[in-house]
């Protein structure tokens, strides 16, 4: 743990408004620096966290936390916020197995009055909050921190439609760093570009402290009259003030002189109505690194301070991501039809390479998943082959679009779900855990998962033809097993499993990428003189119907394995097991999914172990189905 003049003496925000107002910025500059360094040792979120220090520093000074709730967009930008909130000797087990969240997280501390991770979400809850307060007659203050890229999300504009009509008295902070994850999509990034451009309405107001004078002195309506008209001139902030906002800014995000008094008055004010200051900040700030970064450290792994050289492993193998990129690429060559679209995730779906080689047929619609599941509808109508690549826990905020816009009207719409199953430090707010469930449901779905990178490329060869339905491939974070990858025109019988190694009274079916864990385990179980049946079962919609008959009719036990919640694969494949009245007692059933809770972060291998779903775990499931069977012959 390094030392620190101030921060060495500040654990909660009662402390910091101990220190002189002169020298937050000195507490700024080391909180930034602690940030850098506990960083360095965990990896996380950096970028957004440094382009936030000053505005964390000044909202803990001025606002009486946690009785005043501050609420983070997503998530990225809290760590400077757990520093200084009581979580400073914890901060290096950030995203760590037993370790505080990369997020915000309510269970974690009363700082944290909202859980985060997906983004737009900060307006609706904050203004939740805020009627709460009136309810109970609480003057409490509630400020949402939200960023130029979730603002592009569709639920920020609903909630701040509700909150401009509720006239509840609510603060919205709008950090426009002019970068989310990737540059920000859409005809916002270019609204705020052009207010932030046209300083004179902030040079104006700072000269005749408007921004202070009008929260603590009344003006007549005259003078009301002629704020609004030079508003209505120079149009900085039209939108939200139509939205009925109060707008002031643009404001420098890292100028401690600036930030104090308009948050003191916005605090003190009077005025009953949602505010939103508009600050401008730095991704990235004050560390060049960072700031010279295309992402501008976004997302990092641990790190040299001094050099700024990230320590990834280095693998031989393509990552998921970068297989199935080169592959819709490769078919994009042929084909003039398939187009690609993400939801401000170009990098994170491998997305970017292929805008390089197609930018017309490449679409970012920004962090605007229900938009973009439909926009790939209507694409699909006029004949398109639209790929969706959508994070599996990202495509679950457009689930009514999959079902009314893509299944109802059966639609060829491809969805590429990467990330499925357990990521890691994200944590459950990441987990890709619910899409073979969430989309099996679904009439007119075709729905695969890929055992290893050679599975997914015939996957994505496949869904190319499918032009009457939708259909979905999902893969995991990281890379290969290092199989040999097939040619482009290698596909696979729609609903056909793959029988991938033979053996005597027990099956495996397995759906997606736990079929490693499934062979190390019957590696271990020859070892004892068990030899097992193991399937690829590819499809969870629709079933090898044909192939489950042959081995209920032909083995003891089934048991089915996949990296997802109750309620997909396997409860389909008992669903058909109990129609055929195959479920009797000559027949043993097990599935073995993700258990029923949300799994804390931790490495992916741990969280597997903690699931239950490793190759130990594996074989003890099936020891116990097979001395089960062996008891019940000697009842008989």
């Amino acid at each position: 743990m390094r030392t620190y003049k101030f921060l060495d003496q500040i654990n909660f925000p009662l402390d910091l408004k101990k220190v002189s107002e002169s020298d937050l910025q000195k507490v700024a500059d080391e909180l930034r620096d602690e940030t850098i360094s506990a960083v360095s040792e965990t990896g996380g979120h950096l970028g957004a966290s440094l382009g936030v220090v000053e505005l964390t520093v000044a909202l803990h000074y001025v606002f009486n936390t946690p009785k005043d709730k501050i609420i983070w967009d997503v998530g990225h930008q809290c760590y400077p916020h757990k520093i200084i909130t009581g979580r400073k000797n914890k901060i290096r087990t950030l995203r760590q197995g037993g370790g505080i969240s990369g997020f915000t997280k309510r269970s974690e501390s009363e700082y944290d009055p909202f859980g985060a991770a997906h983004s737009s979400t900060s307006i609706s809850s904050a203004l939740g909050i805020a009627e709460a307060n009136r309810l109970s007659n609480k003057k409490d203050n509630v400020v949402a921190v939200i960023g130029d890229g979730a603002i592009s999300g569709g639920m920020a504009y609903e909630a701040m439609n509700n909150a401009g009509a509720s006239k509840t008295k609510m603060i919205v902070i709008l950090n426009d760093n002019d970068m989310s994850i990737a540059r920000p999509a859409g005809a916002m990034g270019t609204y705020l570009a052009k207010i932030f451009s046209g300083k004179i309405y902030f040079s104006f107001r700072e000269t005749i402290k408007m921004i202070i004078s009008s929260f603590s002195k009344r003006f007549s309506a005259k003078a009301g009259k002629a704020e609004d008209l030079f508003r209505s001139a120079i149009s900085g902030g039209t939108l939200f003030n139509s939205l009925g906002f109060y707008y002031i800014g643009p404001i420098d995000g890292h100028d401690m002189e600036s930030l104090i008094p308009i948050l003191k008055n916005v605090r003190d004010s009077k005025y009953q109505g949602p505010i939103l200051i508009h600050i401008k900040t730095k991704k990235g700030k004050g560390y060049s690194y960072a700031e010279k970064a295309k992402d501008h450290y976004h997302g990092v792994s641990k790190f040299n301070v001094k050099t700024g050289e990230q320590y990834k492993s280095k693998s031989k193998q393509p990552s998921y991501t970068k297989v199935f990129s080169n592959t819709l690429i490769q078919h994009a060559k042929n084909d003039s039809k398939i187009v690609a679209i993400t939801a401000a995730m170009p990098d994170g779906t491998g997305l970017t390479d292929f805008a390089k080689e197609f930018p017309d047929r490449t679409f970012d619609v920004g962090i605007a998943e229900q938009h973009a599941v439909t926009f790939a509808a209507g694409l699909a109508t006029e004949n398109y082959k639209p790929y969706a690549a959508i994070y599996s826990t990202f495509l679950q905020r457009a689930y009514d679009q999959v079902v009314h816009d893509v299944a109802i009207q059966s639609l060829p719409v491809r969805f590429a779900i990467d990330r499925a199953g357990l990521v890691g430090a994200d944590g459950p707010t990441h987990a890709g855990s619910f899409d073979t469930t969430y989309l099996s449901t679904l009439p007119n779905f075709v729905v695969m998962a890929a055992s290893n990178e050679a599975e997914l490329v015939k996957m994505i060869n496949t869904s190319i033809n499918i032009n009457d339905k939708p259909s979905a491939f999902r893969f995991p974070r990281g890379t290969g097993l290092g199989v040999e990858l097939p040619l482009i025109n290698e596909t696979i019988e729609i609903g056909k499993g793959k029988v991938v190694q033979e053996g005597k009274k027990l099956a495996v079916l397995n759906f997606g990428a736990r079929l490693n864990e499934t062979f190390k385990a019957s590696e271990n179980l020859k070892k004892k003189g068990i030899n097992i049946t193991i399937v690829d079962a590819r499809f969870a919609k629709p079933l090898d119907e044909n192939l489950i008959w042959q081995l209920a009719t032909t083995h003891e036990s089934i048991l089915t394995i996949e990296e997802g919640s109750i309620g997909g694969f396997g409860s389909h494949v008992v669903d058909f097991l109990s129609k055929k009245s195959l479920l009797d007692s000559n027949l043993k059933f097990r599935s073995m999914t993700l258990p029923d809770t949300f799994i804390d972060q931790d490495t992916p291998e741990n969280m597997y172990n903690s699931a239950g779903l490793d190759a130990k775990s594996i074989e003890d499931k099936i020891l116990d189905l097979i001395n089960s069977n062996i008891i019940l012959k000697k009842q008989r």
